[in-house]
Parts: structure tokens; C-alpha cells; sequence
């Protein structure tokens, strides 16, 4: 039963790679395009705000197709969006190809996550929810600092390429392994915001928001916060996730979502406040990364879970909104952390994620009070 999420773990590393490592290359892209560290900032913003956009318009669209297909198509258009970046010579083209990459992830993680769930038992379904979006976190351990390195040594537009040649190989791998599954949901788009009527809904996706806008606004401007390698410290927060993430899995299907959701978000908030403690020492910053990354990381599954179990009859349509929230929190970083590097400074980003952090923790302790049940997919 696990065979088939890898190559769904496959493509979201590749969807992982090509959204997270402009945060490694502001400055060589900041030099090649003649524009200021805070604009090259924004190309994972309209990365962000594109794929909170298209998510559910383009489910909308290709709900009758089966799940394979979608994925494909998805790849596809990633593989085509990012190959036209690549060979963009200005910066509103660079612009417009993340649009087109960034149409491609929206169609892509959501479905492939509502395809775990339709293959896993509901005793086993974090564990593979965490197998399928651990493709993320491992782009960040493994996809990231290459491509930063590689961005530095031989310039960011061969990092592109790099990614590009990562969604070829996971269009492969779904085109080989993956079954094609058929998920029952509509096409209409009235019905794809339905759930947005449901408090616990609701609850989880600005959870889902807050907590990415605050460790992406230190994340997208990492490269200003940190006076040390930056590879060295974006592999070790990569490594921490991939740890994260897997034991998130586990925790979730052992003691419930509520408990990990609560305690990732405070203990993420305290350590993002530690940023200049960790700016004092390499070592110091590759422990406090890794950490860092680690219990930010493990409250993905269990976000996941508690969408699928809010909303168990529309699982496709719950997943895909929970990404367009987690993207519109991108897009808020991307914004707000822009504006205080320009005005404040690292300090001020340091602030904003910190205050960020702590208003999700906080949200969250009002509106989360009762823990999800396990539930079941309707498959056919």
C-alpha cells in the first residue's frame, strides 16, 4: 500500500524545491535582475498568492478527471512554468513564469494528499500523510541547500533547472506507480468554499495561515537574518523537518492532533525569538535550525488529520483549501517581512515572525478544543 506515495513525495519535493529555494537565492537573483533584496523576496510571494488563487479554481476544473491524471497534468505544467523561468530575462517575466510553476503545485499537493488518504486505513493515515508531504520537508533538507549552493557557485538559474529536471522525474514516477483513483467530489465552486461555513473548518485554516506567515517571515528572509553559511543552516532546519515531520506522523496517530498542533506552535514561536541567539555561532545556529525545523514541521500531519477528520466526506476539497490557507500565510510573509526588513531591519523581521507565532498559538488555544476522530474516504 506504501509503494505508491513515494512518487507522490517525489513531486512534492520537486513542488517543495521550487517554492522554498528563492529564499537561497535573493541575492544572486537580486544582482542577476538588478532589483533589491525585498523584490527578489517576492517571487515566492507570488508564488504564495498564485497557488491560494488557482487551488480551487483548478480543482474545480479537473474534478471529473481521475487523480492520476490530475497529477500528471499538474507536473506537467510545474515542469513548464519553472523551465520558463529559467530562460526569463527580466524581472516581470521571472514574475509571470512563477504564476504558471505555481499553477502547477496547486493542482499537485492537494490531490496528491487526498490520494494518501484514499490509500491508507484511517489507524495508519497520519503516518502516510506525513510519508506523502515528508517530500516537502526533504526538499528543504536536501533540495534547498543544494540549490543554494549550486545558485551561488554557478548562478540561480541553474538551480531552476535543477528543479525542473526534479518534476521530470516525479511526473515518472506517478506516470509508473501511482493508480488511477477516483475520489468523489464536485466541480462546482460554490461547493469547493462550502466548508468555509464550518467553524472547526474555518478554526484550522487560520491556524494553518497564522503559523506560515509567521516562520516564513523569517524563512523567505533568512539570508538577511543570518550573518554564517547559509547552506549549512538551511540543511540542518531541512534536516530537523524531515524528523519533524515523520515523528509527527506517529504523535498524531498516538495521542491526537490537538496535543501536537499546540505544542509545535508554541515551542516554533520560542525559537523563532531566539534568532540572535542562534546568529552568535555556527554551531549554536546549525543546532537551533535543526530544532527549529523539527517542531515546526511536526504539526503538518497533524494539521492534515484534523482537516480530514473536520470535513470527512469532502476530503479533496478540505486538503486543497488547507493548502490555499497555508499559501496565503506565505503570501502575508512574504509582504509583511518585506516591509519590516525595509523599515526595521533583521530585527523587525524577527519581531513580526516572533508576534505572528504567538498570535497562532494563541488563536488556536481559543477556537481547538476538542480533538478529531478518525474518519473514513469514500473511494471507488
Amino acid at each position: 500500500m506504501n509503494r505508491p506515495l513515494y512518487p507522490l513525495a517525489l513531486g512534492n519535493f520537486a513542488v517543495g524545491t521550487a517554492m522554498f529555494v528563492t529564499a537561497g537565492l535573493l541575492p544572486p537573483i537580486s544582482r542577476d535582475l538588478d532589483i533589491s533584496l525585498a523584490a527578489a523576496g517576492q517571487l515566492m510571494t507570488v508564488f504564495a498568492l498564485s497557488y491560494a488563487v488557482l487551488s480551487p479554481l483548478l480543482a474545480a476544473m479537473t474534478a471529473r478527471l481521475s487523480r492520476r491524471r490530475v497529477l500528471l497534468i499538474a507536473m506537467g505544467v510545474m515542469v513548464l512554468g519553472n523551465a520558463l523561468t529559467a530562460l526569463a530575462p527580466t524581472y516581470p517575466l521571472v514574475m509571470a513564469t512563477r504564476v504558471i510553476a505555481a499553477a502547477g503545485a496547486a493542482m499537485f499537493t492537494p490531490t496528491a494528499s487526498g490520494v494518501a488518504t484514499a490509500l491508507s486505513s484511517p489507524e495508519r493515515r497520519g503516518r502516510a500523510l506525513a510519508l506523502v508531504m515528508g517530500g516537502m520537508t526533504v526538499s528543504s533538507a536536501v533540495g534547498v541547500p543544494l540549490g543554494t549552493w549550486l545558485g551561488s557557485a554557478s548562478g540561480w538559474r541553474t538551480t531552476i533547472w535543477l528543479v525542473v529536471v526534479l518534476g521530470v522525474l516525479g511526473f515518472a514516477g506517478v506516470a509508473a506507480v501511482v493508480p488511477d483513483v477516483m475520489i468523489e467530489t464536485s466541480g462546482r465552486l460554490a461547493e469547493r468554499f462550502a466548508p468555509l461555513a464550518d467553524r472547526r473548518v474555518m478554526a484550522v485554516l487560520v491556524t494553518q495561515l497564522l503559523m506560515f506567515a509567521a516562520a516564513f517571515a523569517a524563512y523567505t528572509y533568512i539570508g538577511s537574518l543570518f550573518d554564517l553559511p547559509l547552506p549549512a543552516v538551511l540543511w540542518a532546519w531541512g534536516i530537523g523537518g524531515i524528523v519533524g515531520n515523520q515523528f509527527g506522523g506517529r504523535l498524531t496517530d498516538a495521542y491526537g492532533p490537538r496535543r501536537v498542533v499546540l505544542f509545535s506552535l508554541a515551542a516554533s514561536t520560542v525559537f523563532m525569538a531566539l534568532i540572535p541567539v542562534a546568529n552568535l555561532a555556527l554551531p549554536v545556529a546549525l543546532f537551533w535550525a535543526f530544532l527549529w525545523g523539527a517542531l515546526g514541521w511536526v504539526i503538518a500531519p497533524a494539521q492534515q488529520y484534523r482537516t480530514v477528520a473536520a470535513v470527512p466526506d469532502n476530503v479533496p476539497i478540505a486538503l486543497g483549501l488547507l493548502s490555499s490557507s497555508q499559501y496565503v500565510g506565505v503570501f502575508v510573509a512574504g509582504i509583511a517581512g518585506g516591509l519590516a526588513l525595509d523599515g526595521y531591519g533583521r530585527l523587525g523581521v524577527i519581531t513580526l515572525a516572533t508576534g505572528l507565532g504567538l498570535l497562532a498559538l494563541l488563536f488556536t488555544l481559543a477556537t481547538y478544543r476538542v480533538s478529531s476522530s478518525a474518519v473514513s474516504v469514500p473511494v471507488k
